[in-house]
């Protein structure tokens, strides 16, 4: 895992991680492994209560050996942030501070902003028993809040990394809200959509289940608007067609 470690990092792309007297390595490798899921990769320890290495956190870590390698550990909050030109500290209990409070959301894309001028940012995580101090609190110039149940609020380290985390990846992600699985083929187009629609009516007028007249339109057009709905694929529609298909050939074969 490597020698502890003290010192400062040059400018990052991203921002650091600061673990305030996490007390169990495991915590400590779990938020690793959170941060990497992300593409956050500096760490940050002050002052872990059992010491620096940890065998505990790089099992728990996954495989996240990048992030504990290059983790730097120092004595206080002061020393951690002093290299820092913006600290977000997150907190879930309310304090006797006036400070600015700001979502996860809203605190991601003020870092990105300010990560965009070149500056350094940090993000201050409390012990997992009492969280932030206000000693620790008024080194940051933000606070952040995790809207949760207001009856049970508390998150462990690495849930409360992650979704931070979470939130600063989710604004470079390309990926689209909905999208087709990877093992499904194109969607069905307008015509074979068409095409289904006419056979479906086809099948429907043979088995006489379209007899009355006067609802006929009404009906049909529930059934296309259903199917549009369904937003088939290339292979269901062809599915949908053998069983239409399947079905008229028994009833062929019962008269």
């Amino acid at each position: 895992m490597g020698r502890p470690s003290k010192g400062r990092a040059t400018a990052s792309d991203t921002p650091f991680v600061i673990l305030v007297r996490p007390q169990l390595g495991e915590n400590i490798g779990m938020a690793a492994r959170a941060m990497l899921n992300c593409g956050l990769s500096g760490l940050r320890l002050v002052a872990p209560r059992d010491g620096w290495p940890n065998p505990a956190a790089q099992r728990a870590a996954s495989g996240a050996d990048i992030v504990l390698e290059g983790t730097l550990v120092f004595d206080s909050v002061a020393e951690a942030v002093a290299d820092l030109h913006h600290v977000v500290a997150t907190s879930a209990r309310n304090r006797e501070l006036s400070q600015r409070i700001v979502t996860a959301r809203h605190a991601a894309g003020e870092m990105r902003d300010w990560i965009g001028r070149g500056d350094r940012v940090g993000i201050l995580f409390g012990p997992e028993r009492t969280g932030l101090t206000n000693d620790d609190m008024v080194l940051a110039d933000t606070a952040l809040s995790i809207p949760l149940n207001p009856q049970f609020s508390s998150l462990n380290i690495a849930q409360a990394v992650l979704l931070v985390a979470y939130e600063w990846a989710m604004l470079a992600q390309a990926t689209p809200a909905e999208r087709l699985s990877d093992y499904a083929v194109r969607p069905a187009t307008k015509q074979e959509m068409q095409n289904l629609f006419d056979h479906l009516e086809r099948a429907l007028d043979q088995s006489g289940f379209l007899r009355n007249k006067a609802a006929k339109p009404a009906m049909v057009q529930n059934l296309r608007a259903f199917l549009q709905r369904a937003m088939m694929t290339e292979q269901e529609v062809r599915t949908f067609h053998g069983v239409m298909k399947y079905l008229g050939k028994g009833k062929h074969s019962e008269e």
